[in-house]
């Protein structure tokens, strides 16, 4: 790198910023982008030190825009993230040719295979270990119980943080082309792509109701419409609704206009049909 590049290193100081506050990922969730107001929270000491003063304000600014484009990474693993979003940052504001597009190319590309694997890792089996065995203390009325879960369940995770972090920063933007160089990045996104296609069907099985109450056939014989449908497919109903939902999505509409119609049409359906 350049004298100026030195100048602007990211020290030690902002990666410790950015690991506590990695902590709070999804103290802003919301339904349209997710943890993108936490992912930005966590990079704010990195780019304010990367450009400082007024005569740097439009990078600033750009940087902050580039840290509120959609996230969904399981928060454990953010920081593997965050420190190759800092690495390249760093590099963008040192390098006048580095294409700052590049940025969100690498976390776009990296957030779905670390959320498949870290969901089905952490809160998919290090979470259940955990309570397995808290449970079993809880249930005799030992104190230790509580105490254990959150032990073995923190313990794992703010390790992972702390590694996930300082090897994130020193991979940087090379840590793409080392892995795609490998081949285990097409192998991780097959996978991660299973994994996240079973995750999908079983919410929408478990998180969706949507009982018809229109009534096929007559006296004794007269059966709801939802469970000749479920002889079909089961839970084929939740996903026609959840089709929709995604149709309309595609077509640009806002999460909010689908959440504010479906309630309005659920409370319509129910006056109706009570």
């Amino acid at each position: 790198m350049t004298t100026n590049s030195e100048k602007k290193k990211i020290s030690q100081k902002e990666l410790k910023q950015i690991y506590i506050r990695s902590c709070q990922l999804d103290i802003s969730w919301d339904y349209e982008r997710q943890q993108h107001l936490g992912y930005s929270y966590g990079m704010t000491p990195v780019i304010r030190k990367l450009y400082p003063g007024e005569e740097h304000k439009e990078k600033r600014i750009q940087a902050l825009k580039r840290g509120l484009e959609f996230m969904a990474i399981t928060p454990q693993l953010s920081t593997l993230l965050m420190g190759i979003n800092a690495a390249m940052e760093e590099e963008n504001a040192c390098n006048p040719e580095f294409d700052g597009n590049s940025i969100n190319a690498v976390k776009t590309s990296l957030m779905g295979p670390l959320a498949g694997i870290g969901d089905s890792l952490i809160p998919g089996t290090l979470r259940i270990i955990a309570a397995g065995i808290a449970i079993s203390f809880a249930q005799s009325g030992n104190i230790m119980g509580p105490l254990l879960y959150l032990l073995i369940f923190n313990i794992p995770a703010f390790i992972i943080r702390y590694y996930c972090l300082k090897y994130g920063y020193g991979l940087g933007s090379s840590f793409i082309s080392k892995v795609a160089d490998s081949g285990i990045m097409q192998k991780i996104s097959h996978y991660a792509g299973i994994i996240g296609l079973m995750v999908i069907g079983g919410m929408i099985c478990n998180q969706i109701w949507l009982n018809l109450p229109i009534m096929v056939g007559s006296g004794d014989f007269a059966e709801p419409l939802t469970n000749y449908l479920d002889q079909i497919m089961p839970c084929l109903v939740q996903l026609g609704l959840f089709g929709g939902m995604y149709f309309l999505l595609g077509k640009k509409v806002k999460t909010t206009t689908i959440l504010i119609s479906l309630i309005i049409i659920c409370c319509a359906l129910c006056f109706i049909f009570r």
